[in-house]
C-alpha cells in the first residue's frame, strides 16, 4: 500500500493568525533582537465524523527570554483528513497525523508565517532550520 492511499487531504486553511507588535518601542527593540526568537510547533487533532480528522498545527515565533518588549506571531493552520478504512492501528494514525500530514502541509505554513513577519515589519526573518517531523515523531514515540 502507498503512503497516498493512507489518508486524503480534504481542506486546508489558516484558522487563526496573529502578529501582535504593540508599539513602535516594541518594534524598534524586536527587530534588533528578532534573531533570538524561536519557532514552537505544537499539533492536535479531533476526530469528525466518516473516518475525519481535523488537525491543527500551531506554529508560534516568540521570545523565549524575560523581555518586557516582545512580539507575538502565531498561526494556526488546520487540516481535514480522511482516513482509509485500512488505518486501524494507533500507531498508523499517529504517524500519519503527526508526520505525513505535517511534511505535505509544512512548507504551506511555513510561508504564510513567513509572510506575516515579512509583512509585520521583520523583512530579515529566515527559518533556517527545517523541522523534521519523522525524526520529532521517533524522538517521542520510540
Amino acid at each position: 500500500m502507498t503512503m497516498t492511499e493512507k489518508y486524503k487531504i480534504l481542506g486546508k486553511f489558516i484558522k487563526d493568525l496573529s502578529s501582535e507588535t504593540p508599539n513602535i518601542e516594541t518594534y524598534l527593540h524586536v527587530k534588533e533582537f528578532i534573531s533570538k526568537y524561536k519557532l514552537g510547533i505544537n499539533i492536535t487533532s479531533k476526530p469528525l465524523k466518516n473516518k475525519m480528522i481535523e488537525v491543527n498545527t500551531i506554529l508560534k515565533f516568540e521570545d523565549p527570554s524575560e523581555s518586557k518588549k516582545k512580539s507575538h506571531f502565531e498561526i494556526v493552520y488546520s487540516t481535514i483528513i480522511k482516513i482509509n478504512d485500512e488505518v486501524i492501528e494507533k500507531k498508523e494514525l499517529q504517524k500519519i497525523i503527526l508526520c505525513d500530514v505535517q511534511n505535505k502541509i509544512y512548507p504551506d505554513i511555513e510561508k504564510a508565517l513567513l509572510d506575516v513577519l515579512h509583512n509585520s515589519g521583520y523583512s530579515s526573518v529566515k527559518f533556517n532550520k527545517k523541522i523534521d517531523f519523522d525524526d520529532l515523531y521517533k524522538q517521542n514515540f520510540n
